[in-house]
């Protein structure tokens, strides 16, 4: 972002949780998201800088447009206390989560993007494990470690043998 940007007529984007249409004064941030620590009622209703403000060739993408129009299928709201110690609600898709070590990796709204987020500041942890996507059934024993190294082999590489296909039958959401 230039520094007269401001003078084009591009929209602002808010620097905390990304969103289209945020002003930036010298009192401080506004923004029309509701999840946002900086968020302002009055903008809520009308954005600034709509894709309709901004002229573009006919049959192009607007710059910004892959930023804010990501919608979650299946929505979860994490609640997050960054390093600072602000709270913070991320409005996760809960089939994208997965676990990495100490960390849990979403994709989050409004902008679609994967963000890891440490389980250790996570206040509603239980909440997010439980929407995770479940790989066994509740009845279902776990596979063996021999087991899951062929299905995270075979499922990495995108290939396949017989013994993957015999391991597959009995653990089909692998």
């Amino acid at each position: 972002m230039g520094f007269l940007d401001f003078l084009k007529g591009k929209p602002q984007q808010c620097p905390s949780c990304g969103s289209e249409g945020a002003k930036i004064t010298d009192q401080g941030i506004r923004c029309p998201n509701h999840q946002c620590p900086y968020y302002d009622a009055a903008l809520a209703g009308a954005r600034v800088g709509s894709s309709s403000s901004v002229s573009q060739p006919v049959g192009s993408q607007s710059s910004y447009a892959g930023r804010g129009g990501f919608t979650p299928a299946r929505p979860l709201a994490i609640r997050y206390r960054n390093f600072e110690g602000r709270e913070k609600i991320f409005n996760a898709d809960a089939s994208s989560a997965e676990r990495r070590k100490n960390h849990i990796v979403v994709r989050v709204g409004p902008t679609g993007k994967h963000i890891a987020l440490s389980r250790d500041r996570i206040q509603n942890l239980a909440e997010v494990e439980a929407a995770f996507p479940q790989r066994v059934g509740p009845d279902q024993p776990w596979p063996s470690p021999r087991e899951r190294q062929v299905l995270n082999y075979h499922k990495k590489h995108g290939s396949t043998s017989p013994l993957y296909e015999k391991i597959r039958a009995k653990y089909p959401n692998w």
